[in-house]
């Protein structure tokens, strides 16, 4: 096992009392051919599907990384609520299955499965993060950031193979307490596995940062750096924010498909990972949540004043409130009808979503008094989602995302921070 580098992979190979034929079967249809045959080789990863050479006489073991059931749906805080909301069901929902089949026998000693168990294990006073969208811009530089202040890190991303090329970046900076685990924060199952492996490797969660998010548009320009030609960063680099923002907005097209899938991910998604770590988070002495927002969710973007008021009235304000806010939201925009009914304008869907992530921080940090939640603008970052256009780096957009994971304990919770300080909602 100690030559995989995905530590789901490990965790699936070596959970024999939930491993069965019948997933066996499945992954074996899975695996490409001609891989099986192969004798006294390393690992190979294909796709996301591993051929593990095992036990004696050449007999071989093929498991997949994804598993087949994820945990038991996320409760909410009054009752039995799993977070599905009417527009979205049924993707939005933390999801339970079961399958009756033989257990495949274990294959390894127990004096083997008790090195496996003490070598996964971590000192009691160091922090375990999760940062979601981890392989690159602003949430690899978190990883680093905080692996670098004695932090173990899990690194999430959807991809495996940029996931696992960005945990090999880290180890080369001398960052070896980093380790990826594959998530898809739109995909319940994925997000079940992920609880399941913290669950069973670390028993808790003391820093969860979510990071991954989308533009909620169509790009018209590829979004890569190398994309971006040397006269149009010539040009970017002679304007104002603004000026900036104006050239993004021209590169960009929201469309009824972008919004669904804008907050199917950006609120949806970071919502049902939060539900499921929950009470990972509990379990730690000093749990905290990081929503990386923007100062485009602040609710001054807000062109009606009714909106802005419930928005700001936390007090009140419910999950189930913020649920019927984002469908009218759908519906206008299907309808043609953002702008008369003062949502914000441009990167509306985008806005919207922040926005409604602020909001939702803000209900978790007055239900759960023993958590620290808050929301982080790092900043107009140059990375992917922006097209490259912003003016900091991912390291200064990263940094300040880092310092709010880091406060003190017992700090302030239920805040928006901006530069390195505390900032307003609206």
């Amino acid at each position: 096992m100690q030559f995989f580098r995905s530590e789901e992979l490990k965790q699936e190979l070596d959970d024999v009392d939930s491993l069965t034929e019948v997933k066996a079967g499945r992954i074996a249809r899975r695996v490409p051919e001609g891989l099986g045959g192969r004798r006294g080789g390393g690992p190979r990863l294909a796709g996301g599907v591993l051929g593990v050479q095992g036990g004696q006489g050449g007999h071989e073991r093929l498991l997949a990384c994804p598993g087949e059931a994820a945990p038991r749906a996320a409760r909410q805080r009054r009752g039995p609520r799993t977070g599905t909301c009417k527009l979205f069901s049924p993707n939005c929902r933390v999801a339970s299955t079961s399958t009756r089949a033989r257990r495949i026998q274990p294959c390894c000693s127990s004096s083997r499965r008790k090195i496996m168990e003490g070598a996964i294990s971590v000192p009691a006073n160091t922090r375990v993060a999760v940062v979601t969208g981890g392989n690159k811009g602003i949430g690899l530089e978190v990883c680093r950031q905080l692996a670098g202040n004695g932090v173990t890190v899990v690194l999430t991303a959807r991809d495996e193979a940029r996931g696992g090329a960005a945990v090999e970046k880290l180890g080369e900076l001398g960052l070896s307490d980093v380790i990826f685990h594959q998530l898809e924060i739109t995909d319940a199952s994925s997000i079940g596995r992920l609880a399941e492996f913290l669950k069973t490797r670390f028993g808790r969660l003391d820093i969860l940062v979510n990071n991954a998010a989308i533009g909620g548009v169509q790009y018209a320009h590829d979004t890569d750096y190398g994309s971006v030609t040397t006269e149009e960063k010539e040009t970017l680099s002679a304007m104002d924010m603004d000026q900036r923002f104006g050239w993004l907005w021209e590169n960009c097209r929201e469309t009824y498909d972008t919004a669904k899938k804008g907050l199917r991910t950006n609120y949806y998604g970071t919502k049902q990972v939060i539900e499921a770590l929950l009470p990972l988070l509990q379990a730690s002495s000093d749990g905290r949540i990081v929503n990386v927002s923007s100062h485009f969710g602040q609710l001054r973007l807000f062109r009606n004043e009714e909106l802005k008021r419930e928005l700001n009235d936390i007090d009140n304000l419910t999950e189930e409130r913020l649920d019927e806010l984002l469908n009218m939201f759908v519906k206008d925009f299907e309808a043609g009808t953002v702008d008369s009914r003062g949502w914000p304008k441009y990167f509306s869907t985008y806005k919207v979503a922040k926005a409604t992530l602020n909001a939702y921080s803000r209900i978790l940090a007055r239900e759960h008094p023993e958590l620290r939640v808050n929301c982080v603008h790092p900043g107009y970052v140059k990375t992917d989602l922006t097209i490259h256009s912003g003016f900091l780096t991912p390291e200064e957009g990263g940094s300040r995302v880092a310092m709010v994971a880091l406060l003190p304990k017992g700090g302030v919770t239920g805040a928006f921070f901006e530069d390195f300080k505390e900032s307003s909602f609206v």
